[in-house]
């Protein structure tokens, strides 16, 4: 398959700038593979698909406060450090984007507030930096306070307060992501306690998602796009428990694209997942025989992102994009702050 037959047209009053509340009324649009159907749901109906035995797959990766505002050491011009990923914790070093990249050298020392400063060590592309920071171990918990929430580009509008709740899961643990796993958004505790209710074992798995998500694909022949890598964790008992559901056949729900290509880059041999920890750059398009992930839930992705072709692998693309037709028709919210499928 080619870049353009994953290409459609998204109104911009389609892209959603705030989250419905709550959460989980949002609307939900079921897709399924075997009947070709499509039904229109709230996000709330998704324990409905679920049954006892059945898992839910989700991402535990916490967005952290990634966007600094610093001042440049003598000129104190202004200037924005993005904090891309963490390279040494020991000795406080991550790889950044800065922003005016043409004033910032190596050498330049940026201050953030009396306690933070970093000092640029190295360049690595037109506007990436590595920086090491005057303070080692959690830099996380530094930037809590002093930064802001790294919203999508597509949302034309400053982070707010409400933001660094609303662009958060309810299950985020570990911090390392600058963008959410939006699937995950739609979820509340009172929905998780739920499905739990019904016999369903919610497992966790982490992936810290990266600016290379919205970064678009640039060739039309696919076999020639790479994927930024990301970091990612499946536990043991997580890969134990989900082994024993697929062995006695039941489902594996898995919420994201994230989660998903976390599991399917951490197969065995005879179709099953494994203990894994590491870095994955993994692109999945169609045709893509899935592994692990039974049922899929999602958002709906910008048109000719690695995320929609991720969905299209899943659900045949003719599907996908017809039930992006009927969601743009029936006025569904897209994108990160936007309503959800399911895929069964």
């Amino acid at each position: 398959m080619k870049l353009s037959d994953f290409s459609y047209n998204l109104p911009k009053t389609s892209i959603a700038k705030y989250p419905v509340s709550p959460r989980d009324k949002s609307k939900l649009l079921v897709l399924n593979r075997e009947t070709q159907e499509m039904e229109s749901k709230r996000f709330t109906h998704v324990v409905d698909y679920m049954s006892k035995g059945d898992i839910l797959v989700v991402n535990e990766t916490r967005v952290f406060q990634a966007r600094l505002f610093g001042k440049k050491e003598k000129t104190h011009a202004k200037i924005e450090v993005f904090l891309l990923r963490e390279l040494n914790s020991e000795d406080g070093i991550w790889d950044v984007i800065v922003d005016p990249a043409r004033k910032v050298r190596i050498g330049n020392k940026i201050y953030f507030n009396d306690k933070l400063w970093c000092e640029v060590i190295d360049n690595t592309t037109s506007r990436g930096r590595t920086i090491r920071f005057n303070q080692s171990g959690n830099i996380f918990k530094a930037v809590e306070k002093i930064g802001q929430t790294p919203l999508p580009p597509y949302i034309k509008r400053e982070a707010e307060a409400s933001d660094k709740e609303d662009y958060q899961t309810v299950f985020a643990r570990v911090d390392g992501a600058v963008a959410a796993p939006t699937a995950g958004l739609h979820f509340t505790k009172q929905l998780l306690q739920k499905i739990q209710k019904k016999g369903v074992t919610i497992v966790p798995v982490v992936l810290h998602i990266g600016l290379g998500t919205f970064r678009p694909v640039e060739v039309e022949d696919l076999t020639k796009h790479k994927m930024d890598s990301e970091f990612f964790e499946i536990p043991t008992k997580s890969a134990e428990i989900i082994n024993k559901a697929m062995h006695d056949k039941h489902n594996i729900f898995v919420v994201g694209t994230s989660a998903c290509r976390a599991l399917e880059t951490s197969t065995t041999a005879d179709g099953f997942v494994k203990q894994n920890r590491g870095w994955t750059d993994k692109f999945i398009y169609p045709p893509y025989d899935f592994k692990i992930t039974k049922k899929l839930i999602t958002n709906f992705h910008v048109p000719e992102s690695t995320l929609l072709m991720l969905v299209s692998a899943f659900a045949g693309n003719d599907l996908v994009l017809k039930g992006y037709k009927k969601a743009l028709k029936e006025k569904y919210r897209f994108l990160s702050y936007g309503d959800a499928m399911l895929i069964i």
